[in-house]
Formats: structure tokens, sequence, C-alpha cells
């Protein structure tokens, strides 16, 4: 936790200093940083409230209300500015536990899958759906068998590159038989979609994760089921030819509530019209606590304030610290802080954002419009000999899905 605030931190330090050389004067303030960070970071913490006294976060719920509540409270008592942004988030709920349930089978001595209903998705109802299950292993597929899926239940059983060096280069591999997958058969006239957990690993959890439904056809259940799980079918349906699949879930999409982006800054001493942004989501889903996704990177986020101002260091330019609502299933408060940061004409001059699990760091991924990239790139790479001592690298990739929306907005 303390690692990846100081590849924050660090990070932060290259736009305050972005026209200047490389000194030994900003060579010692960043030994300073990391001398704080591992010293007098509240990461740890404030993690673990979040964690264990509110736990999962999901937009409209309880605990995305109290977690908003603490952060800001924890960032006020801080000593920063402070406000709440408020934005309006979908709020879907699980409702009962899911169940899924091979029915007839000859060979299988426990016929139950261990599932997850897919976020956003509809329910079935009390009665739940019976129906054929067809195993597939693309969206083309589906395409491919066209009417003949009608009145089926359709499983999209496409693992995971396991040979992918990178592990998000295999989620997105993967990702859009969840994300699609049920449009897609719905198209054709499918009851409901079964959905492969996007994981490398062979266990017994089910993962979650959202869908988008596509307005043009009409709205089917979606659920996940354990990689163990989709194997077992998977075999099963080769050993018997066919079988019929029990579904019942009682999710709910309920109308929309307010939500809320927390946001504690550091004026600017000399511009304080000009941004430097760095955030987290604050929102999780509800069945695990949230704490790599994305409570590393919210603590962190309110860290960098925190350190930064432990060091005694005032900035020239706006350090705000800004934990995003609804990543999760919206995408909402992205598109709200952009928005009005468009309205009142605030220069955004970098944004970073973490969201790929409270692991050691290996370096930031750098981002931008096609236009501006290369010179601002090598800007940064300038900067590079400062980070190296502490195993920090740069590279041209991905950025945040929360920061995305800022991306049009010119330096």
């Amino acid at each position: 936790m303390k690692k990846l605030s100081l590849a924050f931190i660090f990070t932060l330090w290259i736009p305050l200093s972005i026209f200047a050389q490389n000194t030994d004067e900003d060579a010692l303030f960043v030994r300073k940083i990391y001398d704080a960070a591992l010293t007098q970071s509240q990461s740890y913490p404030w993690l673990y409230d979040l964690c264990t006294k509110i736990g999962g976060r999901l937009s409209g719920s309880p605990q995305a209300k109290r977690a908003v509540d603490y952060t800001r409270k924890m960032l006020d008592t801080s000593g920063f500015l402070t406000r709440l942004q408020p934005c309006m988030v979908p709020h879907w709920v699980r409702g009962e536990a899911e169940i899924v349930k091979i029915v007839g089978s000859k060979t299988l001595k426990n016929p139950v899958l261990k599932a997850l209903s897919i976020g956003n998705t509809i329910g079935t109802g009390i009665k739940g759906i019976t129906a054929d299950v067809i195993e597939v292993k693309s969206l083309d597929e589906v395409d491919n068998l066209g009417d003949k899926i009608k009145g089926k239940i359709i499983f999209y059983n496409r693992p995971m590159d396991r040979t992918q060096i990178n592990t998000f280069a295999a989620y997105g591999g993967a990702g859009d038989q969840r994300r699609q997958g049920a449009s897609r058969a719905a198209k054709y006239g499918a009851l409901a979609v079964l959905v492969r957990s996007l994981s490398t690993e062979l266990d017994d959890r089910p993962h979650t994760g959202s869908l988008i439904y596509d307005d043009k056809y009409g709205k089917i259940p979606a659920l996940c089921i354990s990689t163990n799980d989709a194997e077992k079918l998977s075999k099963a349906l080769k050993t018997e030819g066919a079988l019929r699949i029990f579904i019942r879930n009682t999710c709910q999409m309920l109308p929309d509530v307010e939500g809320n982006n927390v946001i504690g800054e550091i004026k600017g001493s000399e511009f304080p019209n000009e941004v430097i942004v760095v955030g987290g989501h604050l929102d999780s889903w509800d069945v695990a606590q949230g704490a790599h996704d994305d409570g590393a990177g919210s603590v962190q986020s309110m860290d960098v304030l925190n350190l930064m101002k432990r060091v005694g260091y005032k900035p020239k330019r706006t350090i705000r610290c800004v934990l995003f609502a609804n990543e999760e299933n919206g995408l909402k408060g992205g598109l709200k802080y952009a928005e009005e940061a468009k309205t009142s004409n605030e220069k955004h001059i970098f944004a970073i954002e973490t969201d790929a699990g409270g692991f050691s760091p290996r370096g930031i991924t750098f981002d931008a419009e096609t236009d501006v990239f290369t010179d601002l790139f090598k800007k940064v790479t300038a900067f590079q000999t400062l980070l190296q001592p502490y195993g920090l690298e740069f590279a041209k990739g991905s950025s945040g899905a929360d920061i995305g929306p800022l991306k049009p907005m010119k330096l």
C-alpha cells in the first residue's frame, strides 16, 4: 500500500516541475516523499475502515453513503478543502441468493453450480427459468447459430488467455462475453445467459462485474458461474450431449438515486485554476470488501494530500484528490466530474488514477489525445531518472476509466 502511494506522489512531481531540469534538489525532494510515505502514511488505517467497518460499497447502497461520509470526514479533519459533488447513480440490487442447477443429469452427483448475477442484470422472477443450454466460445458463434438459440440458455465459456503477461489484456480479451453477451443472445431469442467467470484460476468463487444492455433487444438475465463449474458444465455437455438448466435470481434495477464524488484539495498558490487530479473510485461490488477494487486507489489518493502536507510542500497548482462514484456499473461520477470541470472552465494539466489493485508498483502508464501525446510523453520521460532508484518506469498505455472523460479537455 505504501509503495503504491509512493508511485502516485512521485508521478505528481512531474507536472509540478514539467518545464524544469532535473536537479539534486528534485532528487532530495523525492527522497523526502519516500521517507514520509514509509513512516507517516495513513493508507492502511483508512483502508481498514473502508473494508471492515463499511465493506462492499455498490452505488445506491447504504454502504456507499457511509463511505462518502467517512472519506470526506477524513479529508476534512486532515485540514484539506473538501466538498461533495452530487451525481445521479444507478441503484441495482442483487436480491436473494442466486440458484443455477443442472436438471436431469445422468452423470453429475452435484448438479448445483456456484453463481453470481452479473451487475445490472434483470432477474428471472420467483419461478425462475428452465431451458436447454448451448455452449459457445464467442459472440460470433452466437451470430452464426442465429435463430437456433431461440428459447435456449446460452453458456459463454471462453477462458481468459493465461499466456498473456499482462493480465489486464487477458481480462479485456474475455470480457466482451460478460459485457455484451446477454444482448447478443437476446437478439436471437435466447432466454438467459451463463458466463464463465473472468479469472485465470480454477476455483469455486464466481465473479460479478457488469453488463451493458443494447436497447435494440430485450433484456434477459445474465449470471456468472465459477471457473470450476464452467469446466464441469462443459464436460457434462460433451458427455451427455444435451442438458437443461434451471436459473433463478431476483435482481432489480431501482430508480436512480443521488451519489457523490468526494473531493479534497490543496489550493495552488500561484495557479489555483490549473488542476492536477489524483483519484480512485470509491464504489465497489456488494459481495466483497472492495480492498483492491478500488479501496486501495481511493486511500492512496487521499494519502497524496496527507503526505504533501506532512513534507510541508505548498504547490503552485491545485492538487485535487477525487474519489469517484459509480465506476463499477455506470461511470456516472467520472462523467459528472468532467462535465463540471468543463462548465467551470478549469484547466486540468494532469490526471492519474489507480485502479489496478494495491500491489507493489511497476510504474505508470500514460495516455492522452493523440495530437498532444508525443510531446507530453517526451516531457514526462525526462523525469524518469528521478524515479528509477525506486523501481518505477514510464510507458505508453491506458488511463483510468474515471479520468477518461477528461481527455478531450485541451491543456
